[in-house]
This record gives C-alpha cells, structure tokens and sequence, in this order.
C-alpha cells in the first residue's frame, strides 16, 4: 500500500498531466524515494493507484535503469560507461572502485553501505569520466578523487 507521502508525490504529478498512465515513472521514482528501491508490491501498489496493470508498470520500470527493481546499498554509485568516459579512463577507474569497494558491478558491499551499477550515460561527457552517488554527479574522476568522494560517505 503506498504511503501517504508517496500519494501525495504521485498527486502532484499527476496535476500536471493529461493521462494517469502518464505517471508512472514518477510514481515509482517515488516509491523508489521511500523505499529504498521498487519490489513486485511496490509495482502492484502504483498499478493499483493509477488504475492499470502491474504489467504495464513493471514493463516501464524494467525500461529504465535508474529505477531499481532489487534491494540496493544505502549508496548507489553510478558509473557512467559511455564512450566519452570509456576514452578518458573508465576502464582503470572501475578497476579502482571493484578493488576499493571488494565488489564487481551490480553488487553491494557486505556491509550495505555502496551498490555499483553502470549507467550508459551521466550527460557528463564534458567531465568524463563521471559516476554520481545517490544524485550527485562526480566529473573529472581520478583515484584519488575518487577515494575523497567515498570517504563522504561512511
């Protein structure tokens, strides 16, 4: 059952457009806000709020990477591997983060603290190689700015 916040978040939006179904992915941006990610539930919860089938969520959810449909870290980190980022160092940069973090991507530290996802593109490619953590985007990427970022983070 969504919460009131997240009704509220998803009435909001909806002022805005032309057709419920129009909604969805910032219904589940919302309930990815409070819950941390979006579970089979919380797909059913949004269907249900907007009057569609959980099918038709799901497919929209599964479309875009950033909606997170498994249990992540309190950190999710988002490496962009686009070519821009490719060409300027991501492939060392990943090999820094795996080693630092002792996790490959897609997982989550042991202690729950970072999940390492790639995303095909930040918009950042006049900074790359770029991540963001949470929703805060890191340019120029080294090493060790790197390793000052993350310690941002305990």
């Amino acid at each position: 059952m969504l919460s009131d916040a997240e009704k509220h978040e998803i009435d909001e939006e909806l002022k805005t457009l032309p057709q419920r179904r129009a909604a969805v992915p910032e219904a589940l941006k919302a309930v990815q806000r409070h819950r941390g990610w979006v579970s089979d539930d919380g797909v059913r919860d949004v269907a249900g709020y907007l009057g569609i089938t959980p099918d038709e969520v799901d497919s929209i959810a599964t479309f875009y990477s950033a909606i997170l449909r498994r249990p992540v870290g309190r950190h999710v980190i988002w490496i962009c591997d686009s070519v821009s980022c490719w060409i300027t160092g991501f492939p060392g940069l990943l090999e820094h983060l795996e080693a630092t973090l002792g996790i490959g991507l897609g997982e989550t530290t042991a202690d729950g603290r970072f999940t390492l996802l790639p995303n095909a593109c930040l918009g950042l490619c006049e900074q790359a190689p770029a991540m963001m953590v949470d929703r805060e985007p890191h340019g120029n990427l080294t090493p060790e700015k790197i390793d000052e970022i993350l310690g941002r983070y305990t």
